[in-house]
């Protein structure tokens, strides 16, 4: 393809994603995905510089763009050489036209950026959000040790905050290694991976995660209890929970799985209530702290949609903090920097539970050392911490 011509496709991609986000439908990834599975003519190299661009006008614009092709010149808008390719040739995008429409840069919707400087993130702290993200792993100590696995990768890796962890630039192909293979890791950022070292987990407890997803902080999970005790895993989406048990089985883990239905969870844990020593609440969240992996999930979320998620939030700490034994603990978490998802949220379920008490920083003696205390929690940014954006509290039932 000629340079030109990539830029129109990238501008096609641009149309359906934004399309796709108008109806808060599939994410970019997967529009991409699909968008170039029915066009098996374009080669793996014009695949990334679509992708590449398609992806940059996406950082770059805060409102919903009008058209693709409005991303796309805001983008020429600070870039002669891109505009150069607005030539009218064949396959590639029309001259431009003085006055037509042009997206504004920025870092999220005006609603929305609102929102993150009134929950105290920076304009600076907002910027790294849009940045690329690296690719961190977690060493399965199941099998192996960080040190034994950074020796045996291919590449050299990077140490970071997390006891697990290394990091590698983004786009590494590690599940193409033997050793993913062998189970001797997992992809998982490092601040998801200190998020489950703050529940503090220990061989022979009876644990739970209650929004478990495909199973990357239950595997951490299951890593840290060294194969010993009981883990539950629970979802109402059957799809992503499916994903666990050939994960659990290739890390060496032991984790029993469980389905629930959507308002009737409580009943499904019956036999589980009051007797958990741990429970994750990972709970389901706006993502505003991983738009480094899906930046154009900010033109999908609506003040209602925030809204819908802090209702959800508030009620699924309710059904964990059900399953939690006297003298247990939960861990709260959202991936999330909106003080309606995090601080909030927990502040409600204190007042509301004289019963149970925050942890802090501390809880069970262990100083995790990371984040920026906020409301009864830790915060964690990219701009500050170089991970993920996670909000997450550790919060103890009184005896």
């Amino acid at each position: 393809m000629t340079p030109a011509a990539r830029v129109q496709a990238a501008i096609d991609v641009l149309d359906a994603v934004i399309a796709a986000a108008r109806r808060e439908g599939a994410s970019a990834e997967r529009v991409a995905a699909e968008w170039l599975r029915t066009r098996r003519f374009i080669g793996s190299k014009d695949r990334r510089a679509i992708r590449d661009l398609a992806w940059s006008a996406i950082r770059l614009c805060g409102e919903v763009p009008e058209t693709g092709r409005a991303a796309m010149l805001a983008m020429a808008a600070c870039d002669p050489a891109l505009a150069g390719l607005f030539d009218g040739s064949t396959y590639g995008p029309a001259p431009i036209c003085e006055g037509e429409p042009v997206a504004s840069a920025g870092l999220a919707p005006a609603w929305l950026e609102e929102r993150l400087l009134a929950s105290g993130i920076t304009r600076e702290q907002g910027g790294a959000l849009l940045g690329r993200a690296p690719l961190d792993l977690r060493a399965n100590r199941l099998k192996t040790t960080r040190d034994a696995l950074r020796a045996a990768l291919p590449v050299m890796a990077e140490l970071t905050q997390a006891d697990d962890a290394l990091r590698l630039p983004g786009g590494t192909p590690v599940e193409t290694w033997p050793a993913f293979a062998e189970g001797l890791f997992e992809v998982q950022d490092t601040g998801s991976q200190l998020t489950c070292s703050a529940l503090e987990v220990r061989p022979g407890e009876a644990v739970v995660d209650l929004c478990a997803g495909a199973g990357g902080k239950t595997l951490a999970l299951a890593a840290a209890m060294q194969g010993e005790g009981q883990l539950l895993a629970c979802d109402i989406d059957r799809a992503r929970l499916s994903r666990l048990a050939p994960r659990a089985v290739r890390a060496g883990a032991d984790v029993e799985t469980r389905l629930l239905d959507p308002g009737r969870e409580a009943d499904a844990l019956a036999d589980w209530q009051g007797r958990a020593d741990a429970v994750m609440v990972d709970a389901p969240c706006s993502g505003t702290g991983t738009w480094r992996r899906g930046p154009e999930a900010r033109w999908r979320l609506t003040p209602q949609g925030l809204a819908r998620y802090a209702r959800m939030q508030a009620e699924v700490l309710r059904i964990g903090a059900g399953l939690v034994r006297p003298g247990g603990r939960l861990t709260y978490v959202v991936c999330s920097l909106l003080d309606a998802e995090g601080p909030d949220v927990v502040a409600a379920f204190l007042v509301a539970n004289p019963g149970w008490q925050a942890g802090g920083q501390n809880v069970g003696g262990q100083q995790l050392g990371v984040g920026t205390a906020h409301g009864a929690g830790l915060r964690l940014t990219p701009w500050d911490d170089s991970t993920d954006g996670f909000f997450f509290a550790t919060l103890v039932r009184l005896c």
